[in-house]
Protein backbone atom coordinates (compact mmCIF):
# COMPACT_ATOMS: atom_id res chain seq x y z
CA UNK A 1 0.00 0.00 0.00
CA UNK A 2 1.50 3.52 -0.74
CA UNK A 3 1.09 6.31 1.55
CA UNK A 4 2.07 9.85 0.78
CA UNK A 5 4.20 12.09 2.76
CA UNK A 6 2.46 14.19 5.49
CA UNK A 7 5.27 16.42 6.90
CA UNK A 8 4.60 19.70 5.38
CA UNK A 9 7.54 22.24 4.93
CA UNK A 10 6.65 25.42 8.02
CA UNK A 11 8.08 28.51 7.47
CA UNK A 12 10.79 29.77 9.14
CA UNK A 13 13.66 32.71 9.11
CA UNK A 14 16.11 29.91 8.09
CA UNK A 15 14.45 29.52 4.88
CA UNK A 16 15.64 32.60 3.50
CA UNK A 17 19.31 31.81 4.32
CA UNK A 18 19.54 28.19 2.84
CA UNK A 19 18.65 27.44 -0.88
CA UNK A 20 18.24 23.97 -1.83
CA UNK A 21 18.90 22.31 -5.06
CA UNK A 22 18.46 18.41 -4.43
CA UNK A 23 19.78 17.33 -7.33
CA UNK A 24 20.34 13.41 -6.64
CA UNK A 25 16.81 13.03 -6.14
CA UNK A 26 15.75 14.97 -8.94
CA UNK A 27 18.10 13.55 -11.86
CA UNK A 28 18.45 9.94 -10.64
CA UNK A 29 15.31 7.34 -10.34
CA UNK A 30 14.09 6.70 -6.60
CA UNK A 31 11.70 4.44 -4.95
CA UNK A 32 7.99 3.84 -6.18
CA UNK A 33 6.64 3.03 -2.83
CA UNK A 34 6.17 5.43 -0.02
CA UNK A 35 5.46 3.19 2.43
CA UNK A 36 8.40 3.09 5.30
CA UNK A 37 9.01 -0.44 5.95
CA UNK A 38 11.81 -2.28 5.66
CA UNK A 39 11.89 -4.36 1.97
CA UNK A 40 14.27 -5.06 -1.03
CA UNK A 41 14.36 -1.88 -2.73
CA UNK A 42 14.76 -2.62 -6.59
CA UNK A 43 15.88 -0.18 -9.73
CA UNK A 44 16.10 2.90 -7.57
CA UNK A 45 18.80 4.88 -6.37
CA UNK A 46 16.69 6.39 -3.16
CA UNK A 47 13.51 6.05 -0.98
CA UNK A 48 11.96 9.51 -0.26
CA UNK A 49 11.59 9.27 3.65
CA UNK A 50 10.49 11.45 6.23
CA UNK A 51 12.44 12.28 9.81
CA UNK A 52 10.23 10.90 12.37
CA UNK A 53 10.04 13.69 15.38
CA UNK A 54 11.75 14.18 18.36
CA UNK A 55 9.63 14.36 21.70
CA UNK A 56 11.70 17.13 23.11
CA UNK A 57 14.27 18.31 20.81
CA UNK A 58 17.27 20.17 22.83
CA UNK A 59 20.38 21.20 20.93
CA UNK A 60 23.77 19.90 22.46
CA UNK A 61 26.64 21.32 20.43
CA UNK A 62 27.00 23.12 16.63
CA UNK A 63 29.55 23.69 14.53
CA UNK A 64 29.45 27.52 13.80
CA UNK A 65 32.21 27.15 11.17
CA UNK A 66 29.90 24.38 9.31
CA UNK A 67 26.99 26.55 10.06
CA UNK A 68 28.61 29.22 7.93
CA UNK A 69 29.69 27.00 5.33
CA UNK A 70 26.21 25.99 3.88
CA UNK A 71 25.45 30.20 4.51
CA UNK A 72 24.33 29.78 8.32
CA UNK A 73 25.22 33.04 10.21
CA UNK A 74 26.78 31.88 13.73
CA UNK A 75 23.67 33.34 15.55
CA UNK A 76 21.25 31.16 13.50
CA UNK A 77 22.45 28.01 15.76
CA UNK A 78 20.81 29.26 18.71
CA UNK A 79 17.47 29.52 17.50
CA UNK A 80 14.58 27.64 18.27
CA UNK A 81 13.96 26.79 14.73
CA UNK A 82 17.40 25.28 14.02
CA UNK A 83 16.93 22.70 16.75
CA UNK A 84 13.47 21.92 15.56
CA UNK A 85 14.97 21.37 11.81
CA UNK A 86 17.94 19.37 12.64
CA UNK A 87 16.87 16.88 15.21
CA UNK A 88 14.20 16.37 12.28
CA UNK A 89 10.45 17.88 13.28
CA UNK A 90 10.69 20.65 11.21
CA UNK A 91 11.00 20.61 7.31
CA UNK A 92 12.26 23.66 5.44
CA UNK A 93 10.61 25.13 2.19
CA UNK A 94 12.75 23.11 -0.32
CA UNK A 95 13.90 20.35 1.90
CA UNK A 96 13.07 16.39 -0.15
CA UNK A 97 14.21 13.93 2.51
CA UNK A 98 14.91 10.50 1.20
CA UNK A 99 17.62 7.73 2.11
CA UNK A 100 20.33 6.10 -0.54
CA UNK A 101 19.71 2.85 -1.54
CA UNK A 102 23.05 0.59 -1.23
CA UNK A 103 24.93 -2.70 -0.98
CA UNK A 104 28.24 -3.39 0.37
CA UNK A 105 31.02 -5.97 1.13
CA UNK A 106 31.00 -6.03 5.18
CA UNK A 107 34.28 -7.60 6.92
CA UNK A 108 35.22 -8.93 3.31
CA UNK A 109 31.79 -10.42 2.42
CA UNK A 110 29.26 -9.39 0.75
CA UNK A 111 26.28 -8.31 1.91
CA UNK A 112 23.74 -7.40 -0.17
CA UNK A 113 21.50 -4.53 0.32
CA UNK A 114 22.57 -1.80 3.06
CA UNK A 115 21.25 1.50 2.23
CA UNK A 116 20.69 4.45 4.68
CA UNK A 117 19.67 2.29 7.47
CA UNK A 118 19.32 5.40 10.15
CA UNK A 119 20.59 8.25 8.03
CA UNK A 120 17.84 10.47 6.35
CA UNK A 121 19.37 13.01 3.79
CA UNK A 122 16.99 16.22 4.35
CA UNK A 123 18.47 17.77 0.98
CA UNK A 124 21.48 19.73 -0.47
CA UNK A 125 22.12 22.95 -0.03
CA UNK A 126 24.01 25.38 -2.35
CA UNK A 127 25.80 27.97 -0.78
CA UNK A 128 26.54 31.66 -2.20
CA UNK A 129 30.27 30.69 -3.38
CA UNK A 130 28.02 27.75 -5.25
CA UNK A 131 29.14 24.83 -3.42
CA UNK A 132 26.95 21.83 -2.60
CA UNK A 133 26.40 20.33 1.02
CA UNK A 134 24.42 17.57 1.26
CA UNK A 135 22.66 17.93 4.96
CA UNK A 136 21.94 14.39 6.19
CA UNK A 137 20.43 12.95 9.63
CA UNK A 138 21.52 10.62 11.47
CA UNK A 139 19.45 8.66 14.13
CA UNK A 140 16.48 10.52 12.74
CA UNK A 141 14.34 7.15 12.49
CA UNK A 142 13.52 4.02 10.17
CA UNK A 143 14.06 3.84 6.59
CA UNK A 144 13.26 1.04 4.17
CA UNK A 145 16.96 0.15 4.53
CA UNK A 146 16.70 -0.36 8.37
CA UNK A 147 16.15 -4.29 8.14
CA UNK A 148 15.25 -4.81 12.06
CA UNK A 149 16.66 -1.91 12.95
CA UNK A 150 14.36 1.18 14.25
CA UNK A 151 16.72 3.73 12.60
CA UNK A 152 17.68 5.99 15.75
CA UNK A 153 21.08 6.74 17.68
CA UNK A 154 22.05 7.34 21.18
CA UNK A 155 23.81 9.71 22.70
CA UNK A 156 27.19 8.15 23.29
CA UNK A 157 28.42 7.42 19.64
CA UNK A 158 26.48 10.71 18.46
CA UNK A 159 28.70 12.30 20.85
CA UNK A 160 32.02 10.54 19.36
CA UNK A 161 30.69 11.00 15.30
CA UNK A 162 30.05 14.94 16.38
CA UNK A 163 33.46 15.46 18.04
CA UNK A 164 35.05 13.34 15.64
CA UNK A 165 34.02 14.74 12.22
CA UNK A 166 35.31 18.16 13.23
CA UNK A 167 38.44 16.80 14.69
CA UNK A 168 39.44 15.10 12.08
CA UNK A 169 38.61 17.77 9.73
CA UNK A 170 40.99 20.33 12.23
CA UNK A 171 43.51 18.05 11.93
CA UNK A 172 43.60 18.05 8.34
CA UNK A 173 42.01 14.82 7.26
CA UNK A 174 39.77 14.67 4.39
CA UNK A 175 36.14 13.96 6.11
CA UNK A 176 32.94 14.48 6.40
CA UNK A 177 31.37 17.14 8.77
CA UNK A 178 29.40 17.64 11.42
CA UNK A 179 26.43 20.39 11.92
CA UNK A 180 25.01 19.94 14.74
CA UNK A 181 24.51 17.38 17.84
CA UNK A 182 20.55 17.26 19.31
CA UNK A 183 18.94 15.20 21.68
CA UNK A 184 15.93 13.87 20.98
CA UNK A 185 14.05 13.72 24.69
CA UNK A 186 13.70 9.85 24.52
CA UNK A 187 15.14 7.16 25.18
CA UNK A 188 16.72 4.12 22.72
CA UNK A 189 17.39 0.41 23.82
CA UNK A 190 20.66 -0.70 22.62
CA UNK A 191 23.11 -3.64 23.52
CA UNK A 192 26.14 -1.74 23.89
CA UNK A 193 28.32 -5.17 23.35
CA UNK A 194 25.55 -7.81 22.05
CA UNK A 195 25.87 -9.88 25.43
CA UNK A 196 22.36 -9.38 26.01
CA UNK A 197 22.75 -6.36 28.43
CA UNK A 198 19.85 -3.97 26.93
CA UNK A 199 19.46 -0.95 28.63
CA UNK A 200 17.98 2.49 27.80
CA UNK A 201 19.98 5.53 26.55
CA UNK A 202 19.59 9.03 25.56
CA UNK A 203 18.43 9.30 21.65
CA UNK A 204 20.25 11.90 19.85
CA UNK A 205 20.28 12.89 15.65
CA UNK A 206 23.82 14.23 14.71
CA UNK A 207 23.27 16.35 11.09
CA UNK A 208 26.14 15.33 8.99
CA UNK A 209 27.31 17.53 6.22
CA UNK A 210 29.30 16.36 2.85
CA UNK A 211 29.23 17.44 -0.87
CA UNK A 212 28.28 13.91 -1.09
CA UNK A 213 27.66 10.81 0.75
CA UNK A 214 27.81 8.62 -2.53
CA UNK A 215 29.83 5.38 -1.49
CA UNK A 216 31.69 2.15 -3.02
CA UNK A 217 28.51 0.68 -2.06
CA UNK A 218 25.89 2.56 -4.42
CA UNK A 219 27.42 1.48 -7.14
CA UNK A 220 27.95 -2.23 -6.26
CA UNK A 221 24.57 -2.54 -5.32
CA UNK A 222 23.06 -2.16 -8.93
CA UNK A 223 26.54 -4.64 -10.23
CA UNK A 224 25.59 -7.57 -8.57
CA UNK A 225 22.22 -6.85 -9.27
CA UNK A 226 23.16 -6.89 -13.00
CA UNK A 227 21.89 -3.31 -13.53
CA UNK A 228 24.01 -1.84 -15.93
CA UNK A 229 21.84 1.41 -16.70
CA UNK A 230 21.26 2.43 -13.34
CA UNK A 231 24.53 1.88 -12.83
CA UNK A 232 25.58 3.98 -15.70
CA UNK A 233 23.13 6.77 -14.64
CA UNK A 234 24.83 6.51 -11.15
CA UNK A 235 28.18 7.01 -12.57
CA UNK A 236 27.38 9.67 -15.01
CA UNK A 237 25.39 11.89 -12.45
CA UNK A 238 28.51 11.47 -10.14
CA UNK A 239 30.68 12.88 -12.54
CA UNK A 240 28.48 16.01 -13.46
CA UNK A 241 27.96 16.32 -10.03
CA UNK A 242 31.21 15.81 -8.33
CA UNK A 243 33.61 15.42 -10.67
CA UNK A 244 32.84 18.01 -13.42
CA UNK A 245 36.66 18.79 -13.70
CA UNK A 246 36.39 15.39 -15.78
CA UNK A 247 33.99 16.26 -18.44
CA UNK A 248 31.08 15.19 -19.52
CA UNK A 249 30.12 11.11 -18.52
CA UNK A 250 32.45 8.59 -20.99
CA UNK A 251 34.39 5.97 -21.45
CA UNK A 252 37.37 7.83 -20.75
CA UNK A 253 35.70 9.74 -18.09
CA UNK A 254 34.95 6.69 -16.39
CA UNK A 255 38.42 5.89 -16.13
CA UNK A 256 39.35 9.11 -15.18
CA UNK A 257 36.69 9.13 -12.30
CA UNK A 258 37.90 5.68 -11.10
CA UNK A 259 41.91 6.41 -11.08
CA UNK A 260 41.13 9.91 -8.52
CA UNK A 261 38.99 8.12 -6.62
CA UNK A 262 41.58 5.68 -6.16
CA UNK A 263 44.17 8.44 -5.72
CA UNK A 264 41.95 10.46 -2.89
CA UNK A 265 41.59 7.04 -0.92
CA UNK A 266 45.05 6.80 -0.95
CA UNK A 267 45.77 9.96 0.15
CA UNK A 268 42.97 9.78 2.67
CA UNK A 269 44.76 6.60 4.67
CA UNK A 270 48.08 8.13 4.44
CA UNK A 271 46.83 10.93 6.78
CA UNK A 272 44.98 8.48 8.97
CA UNK A 273 48.16 6.99 9.55
CA UNK A 274 49.98 10.06 10.58
CA UNK A 275 47.39 11.09 13.41
CA UNK A 276 47.09 7.38 14.17
CA UNK A 277 43.49 6.94 13.44
CA UNK A 278 41.90 3.60 13.10
CA UNK A 279 38.18 3.99 11.66
CA UNK A 280 37.25 0.19 12.51
CA UNK A 281 35.11 -1.09 10.40
CA UNK A 282 36.18 -0.47 7.28
CA UNK A 283 33.56 -2.14 4.60
CA UNK A 284 32.99 -0.92 1.25
CA UNK A 285 29.77 0.86 2.33
CA UNK A 286 31.43 2.83 4.41
CA UNK A 287 33.84 4.27 1.84
CA UNK A 288 33.05 7.78 0.17
CA UNK A 289 34.33 7.76 -3.96
CA UNK A 290 35.24 11.84 -2.43
CA UNK A 291 38.03 10.09 0.00
CA UNK A 292 36.06 11.52 2.79
CA UNK A 293 36.29 9.80 5.89
CA UNK A 294 32.50 8.69 6.76
CA UNK A 295 30.47 6.78 9.43
CA UNK A 296 32.49 7.28 12.48
CA UNK A 297 31.08 4.14 14.38
CA UNK A 298 33.79 1.99 16.70
CA UNK A 299 36.74 3.81 15.54
CA UNK A 300 39.81 4.96 18.12
CA UNK A 301 43.20 6.44 18.10
CA UNK A 302 46.48 4.44 18.57
CA UNK A 303 47.03 5.19 22.21
CA UNK A 304 50.28 2.81 22.16
CA UNK A 305 51.94 1.79 19.42
CA UNK A 306 50.24 -1.07 18.16
CA UNK A 307 49.81 -1.59 14.18
CA UNK A 308 47.60 -4.84 15.54
CA UNK A 309 45.14 -2.87 17.37
CA UNK A 310 41.40 -2.54 16.42
CA UNK A 311 39.02 -0.93 18.42
CA UNK A 312 35.85 -2.80 16.90
CA UNK A 313 34.79 -5.76 19.61
CA UNK A 314 33.22 -7.04 16.19
CA UNK A 315 36.59 -7.46 14.42
CA UNK A 316 38.68 -8.40 17.64
CA UNK A 317 39.53 -11.98 16.86
CA UNK A 318 40.29 -11.36 12.84
CA UNK A 319 41.82 -8.33 13.83
CA UNK A 320 40.43 -7.38 9.57
CA UNK A 321 40.61 -3.57 10.59
CA UNK A 322 43.76 -3.04 12.77
CA UNK A 323 45.32 -0.17 12.24
CA UNK A 324 48.53 -1.30 10.08
CA UNK A 325 46.25 -3.16 8.01
CA UNK A 326 44.07 0.08 6.69
CA UNK A 327 46.44 0.74 3.12
CA UNK A 328 45.59 -3.22 2.21
CA UNK A 329 41.97 -2.88 3.14
CA UNK A 330 41.56 0.83 0.93
CA UNK A 331 43.11 -1.66 -1.39
CA UNK A 332 40.57 -4.21 -1.55
CA UNK A 333 37.52 -2.05 -0.94
CA UNK A 334 39.12 -0.32 -4.38
CA UNK A 335 39.62 -3.92 -5.93
CA UNK A 336 35.59 -4.23 -5.27
CA UNK A 337 34.46 -0.85 -6.67
CA UNK A 338 36.62 -1.97 -10.10
CA UNK A 339 34.57 -5.33 -10.19
CA UNK A 340 31.31 -3.25 -9.82
CA UNK A 341 32.27 -0.39 -12.71
CA UNK A 342 33.72 -3.06 -14.86
CA UNK A 343 30.69 -2.68 -16.92
CA UNK A 344 31.03 0.82 -17.43
CA UNK A 345 35.07 0.16 -18.32
CA UNK A 346 35.48 -3.02 -19.75
CA UNK A 347 38.97 -3.31 -19.42
CA UNK A 348 40.30 -5.34 -16.45
CA UNK A 349 43.76 -4.18 -17.66
CA UNK A 350 43.47 -0.49 -17.23
CA UNK A 351 41.47 -1.17 -13.82
CA UNK A 352 44.41 -3.34 -12.60
CA UNK A 353 46.79 -0.40 -13.75
CA UNK A 354 44.71 2.08 -11.62
CA UNK A 355 44.38 0.01 -8.57
CA UNK A 356 48.85 -0.12 -9.51
CA UNK A 357 48.78 3.08 -8.96
CA UNK A 358 46.61 3.05 -5.83
CA UNK A 359 49.79 1.87 -4.23
CA UNK A 360 52.03 4.24 -5.74
CA UNK A 361 50.45 7.25 -4.61
CA UNK A 362 49.91 5.45 -1.31
CA UNK A 363 54.11 5.12 -1.02
CA UNK A 364 54.52 8.31 -1.92
CA UNK A 365 52.32 9.90 0.10
CA UNK A 366 53.58 8.03 3.21
CA UNK A 367 57.14 8.53 2.48
CA UNK A 368 56.29 12.72 2.48
CA UNK A 369 54.56 12.00 5.68
CA UNK A 370 57.20 10.55 7.53
CA UNK A 371 59.21 12.98 6.25
CA UNK A 372 57.18 15.69 7.82
CA UNK A 373 56.83 13.83 10.97
CA UNK A 374 60.59 13.34 11.62
CA UNK A 375 61.50 17.24 10.36
CA UNK A 376 62.88 16.19 6.89
CA UNK A 377 62.70 18.12 3.78
CA UNK A 378 62.41 14.90 1.65
CA UNK A 379 62.86 11.29 2.23
CA UNK A 380 65.89 9.38 1.07
CA UNK A 381 65.34 5.60 0.60
CA UNK A 382 68.64 4.86 1.29
CA UNK A 383 68.95 6.23 4.82
CA UNK A 384 65.56 6.47 5.72
CA UNK A 385 63.38 3.55 4.97
CA UNK A 386 65.81 1.74 7.35
CA UNK A 387 65.75 4.50 9.88
CA UNK A 388 62.11 4.35 10.14
CA UNK A 389 61.64 0.37 10.26
CA UNK A 390 63.94 0.63 13.27
CA UNK A 391 62.16 3.82 14.83
CA UNK A 392 58.75 0.96 14.10
CA UNK A 393 60.52 -1.65 16.17
CA UNK A 394 61.59 0.55 19.38
CA UNK A 395 58.20 1.95 19.50
CA UNK A 396 57.13 -1.22 20.11
CA UNK A 397 59.49 -2.70 22.73
CA UNK A 398 57.66 -1.18 25.47
CA UNK A 399 54.04 0.41 25.54
CA UNK A 400 54.69 3.87 24.00
CA UNK A 401 52.28 6.82 23.60
CA UNK A 402 52.61 7.23 19.47
CA UNK A 403 50.77 11.23 19.58
CA UNK A 404 53.11 11.96 22.69
CA UNK A 405 56.43 10.11 21.13
CA UNK A 406 56.42 11.92 17.87
CA UNK A 407 55.28 15.57 19.02
CA UNK A 408 58.13 15.38 21.69
CA UNK A 409 60.58 14.01 19.04
CA UNK A 410 60.74 17.51 17.92
CA UNK A 411 62.39 18.46 21.31
CA UNK A 412 64.60 16.30 21.43
CA UNK A 413 68.59 17.38 20.66
CA UNK A 414 72.30 16.63 20.76
CA UNK A 415 74.64 19.13 21.11
CA UNK A 416 77.77 16.42 21.07
CA UNK A 417 77.98 16.62 24.88
CA UNK A 418 74.56 14.66 25.55
CA UNK A 419 74.45 11.83 27.57
CA UNK A 420 71.68 8.73 27.51
CA UNK A 421 69.53 10.32 30.32
CA UNK A 422 69.63 13.81 28.90
CA UNK A 423 68.90 12.35 25.26
CA UNK A 424 65.90 10.77 25.89
CA UNK A 425 64.87 12.93 28.43
CA UNK A 426 62.18 14.66 26.22
CA UNK A 427 60.45 11.37 25.18
CA UNK A 428 59.75 9.88 28.84
CA UNK A 429 56.48 11.37 28.45
CA UNK A 430 55.13 9.04 26.35
CA UNK A 431 55.71 5.52 27.96
CA UNK A 432 53.41 4.34 29.77
CA UNK A 433 55.26 2.17 32.17
CA UNK A 434 59.01 4.22 32.11
CA UNK A 435 59.90 2.32 35.16
CA UNK A 436 59.83 -0.51 32.68
CA UNK A 437 62.40 0.69 30.25
CA UNK A 438 65.36 -2.02 30.30
CA UNK A 439 68.67 -0.90 29.82
CA UNK A 440 68.58 -2.51 26.63
CA UNK A 441 65.74 -0.25 25.20
CA UNK A 442 66.89 2.57 26.35
CA UNK A 443 70.41 2.08 25.28
CA UNK A 444 68.83 0.83 21.39
CA UNK A 445 66.79 3.61 21.63
CA UNK A 446 69.21 6.22 22.60
CA UNK A 447 71.54 4.81 19.22
CA UNK A 448 68.37 5.23 17.24
CA UNK A 449 67.62 8.78 18.64
CA UNK A 450 71.82 9.85 17.38
CA UNK A 451 71.37 8.21 13.94
CA UNK A 452 67.99 9.85 13.71
CA UNK A 453 69.86 13.37 14.79
CA UNK A 454 72.56 12.70 12.58
CA UNK A 455 70.46 12.22 9.53
CA UNK A 456 68.28 15.78 11.15
CA UNK A 457 71.49 17.56 10.77
CA UNK A 458 72.33 16.62 7.11
CA UNK A 459 69.40 18.46 6.15
CA UNK A 460 70.94 21.58 7.12
CA UNK A 461 68.19 22.63 9.09
CA UNK A 462 68.29 24.49 12.69
CA UNK A 463 66.25 22.62 15.27
CA UNK A 464 63.94 25.44 16.01
CA UNK A 465 62.85 25.01 11.98
CA UNK A 466 62.95 21.22 12.08
CA UNK A 467 60.12 21.65 15.33
CA UNK A 468 58.08 23.96 13.18
CA UNK A 469 58.11 21.80 10.92
CA UNK A 470 57.12 18.42 12.98
CA UNK A 471 54.85 20.49 15.10
CA UNK A 472 52.89 21.14 12.00
CA UNK A 473 52.73 17.36 11.02
CA UNK A 474 52.37 15.67 14.71
CA UNK A 475 49.03 16.53 16.41
CA UNK A 476 49.36 17.88 20.26
CA UNK A 477 45.95 17.14 20.87
CA UNK A 478 43.56 14.05 19.44
CA UNK A 479 40.73 13.15 20.26
CA UNK A 480 41.60 10.01 22.78
CA UNK A 481 38.94 7.61 23.43
CA UNK A 482 39.11 8.31 27.18
CA UNK A 483 38.20 12.07 26.68
CA UNK A 484 35.54 11.01 24.34
CA UNK A 485 34.07 9.21 27.15
CA UNK A 486 34.48 11.63 29.69
CA UNK A 487 32.46 14.01 27.39
CA UNK A 488 29.86 11.47 27.49
CA UNK A 489 29.68 10.36 30.76
CA UNK A 490 29.08 14.25 31.28
CA UNK A 491 26.67 14.78 28.50
CA UNK A 492 24.06 11.67 29.78
CA UNK A 493 23.56 13.27 33.08
CA UNK A 494 22.57 16.95 31.24
CA UNK A 495 26.04 18.61 31.03
CA UNK A 496 27.61 19.56 27.96
CA UNK A 497 30.52 21.16 29.14
CA UNK A 498 33.09 18.62 28.02
CA UNK A 499 32.11 17.84 24.71
CA UNK A 500 31.99 21.71 24.18
CA UNK A 501 35.50 22.28 25.69
CA UNK A 502 37.16 19.43 23.77
CA UNK A 503 35.11 20.66 20.30
CA UNK A 504 37.09 24.08 21.14
CA UNK A 505 40.27 22.76 22.11
CA UNK A 506 40.33 19.76 19.09
CA UNK A 507 39.93 23.30 16.95
CA UNK A 508 43.72 23.99 17.40
CA UNK A 509 45.28 20.21 17.56
CA UNK A 510 48.48 21.51 16.31
CA UNK A 511 48.97 24.18 19.05
CA UNK A 512 50.30 24.61 22.38
CA UNK A 513 47.24 25.31 24.52
CA UNK A 514 48.03 26.96 27.61
CA UNK A 515 45.78 25.39 30.64
CA UNK A 516 44.60 23.04 28.41
CA UNK A 517 47.61 20.57 28.84
CA UNK A 518 45.26 17.86 30.51
CA UNK A 519 43.68 17.21 27.13
CA UNK A 520 46.96 16.36 25.44
CA UNK A 521 47.89 13.47 28.34
CA UNK A 522 48.46 9.78 27.63
CA UNK A 523 45.57 7.32 28.92
CA UNK A 524 45.22 7.06 32.05
CA UNK A 525 45.73 3.03 33.82
CA UNK A 526 41.62 3.44 34.46
CA UNK A 527 40.64 4.06 31.12
CA UNK A 528 42.98 0.77 29.86
CA UNK A 529 39.98 -1.62 29.81
CA UNK A 530 36.42 0.12 30.33
CA UNK A 531 34.29 0.27 27.57
CA UNK A 532 34.50 3.01 25.94
CA UNK A 533 37.50 3.93 26.29
CA UNK A 534 39.29 0.93 24.99
CA UNK A 535 37.01 -1.11 22.47
CA UNK A 536 33.97 -0.32 21.23
CA UNK A 537 31.22 -2.30 19.23
CA UNK A 538 29.16 -1.66 16.03
CA UNK A 539 26.39 -0.74 18.17
CA UNK A 540 25.03 2.74 18.76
Amino acid sequence: MKTPLKKQPVASPLEELLTFDNRFVHELPGDPETENRPRQVARSCYSRVLPRPAAQPELVACAHEVAELIGLPKEACNTKEFVQVFAGNRLLPGMDPYAACYGGHQFGSWAGQLGDGRAINLGEVVNQRGERWTLQLKGAGPTPYSRQADGLAVLRSSVREFLCSEAMHHLGVPTTRALSLALTGEKVVRDMFYDGNRKEEPGAVVCRVAPSFIRFGNFEIFAARQNTDLLRQLADYTIRTDFPHLGEPSTAAYRAWFEEVCRRTAEMIVHWMRVGFVHGVMNTDNMSVLGLTIDYGPYGWLENYDPDWTPNTTDASGRRYRFGNQPQIAWWNLAQLANAVHPLIEDTEFLQRALDSYGEVYRNGWQKMMSSKLGFFSFDPDTDQELVEELEKILKLTETDMTLFFRNLARVKEDGTATDEELIAPLMEAYYHPEELTDEVRERTCRWLRSYLSRARREGVPDVERRRKMDAANPRYVLRNYLAQLAIDKAEVGDYSLVKTLQDVLRRPYDEQSGREEFARKRPEWARHRAGCSMLSCSS
